[in-house]
């Protein structure tokens, strides 16, 4: 059996609901959560589809998501001096170019930066 590692299917925690475009992560029981300011995050992705587990149980049902270079928010603190640094996870659209004093999880590297944001290869 072989995975691309690029695309999964994961099963999502309880009490949440994923969007479509988001920033996803593994929490630290091994569910796909919205990506928040948190430490211990696993496996950044960005959901592929909306997924609405906010009545359920961990696991109820899954979520497709894609690992790639993708575009996020800029919470002010990244530039172009910042390429090919680490993009930290703020929330599960915005990332900054620390780790908060130890308190945000890594997203990937900062492949580019525009007026509109960041590119973070995830």
């Amino acid at each position: 059996i072989q995975r691309d590692g690029v695309n999964f299917n994961d099963p999502v925690g309880a009490g949440v609901q994923i969007f479509a475009g988001a920033l996803v992560v593994l929490n630290a029981t091994g569910y796909l959560v919205p990506a928040t300011t948190a430490t211990g995050l696993a496996r950044p992705t960005v959901a592929q589809e909306n997924v609405d587990n906010s009545a359920g149980a961990d696991g109820d049902v899954s979520c497709e998501s894609k690992k790639a270079p993708y575009h996020f928010a800029n919470d002010g603190s990244i530039d172009r001096t910042h390429i090919g640094g680490t993009a930290y996870i703020v929330d599960d659209q915005t990332v900054a170019a620390t780790d908060g004093a130890g308190t945000r999880s890594a997203a990937g590297e900062i492949i580019d930066v525009d007026a509109d944001g960041v590119f973070v290869d995830l």
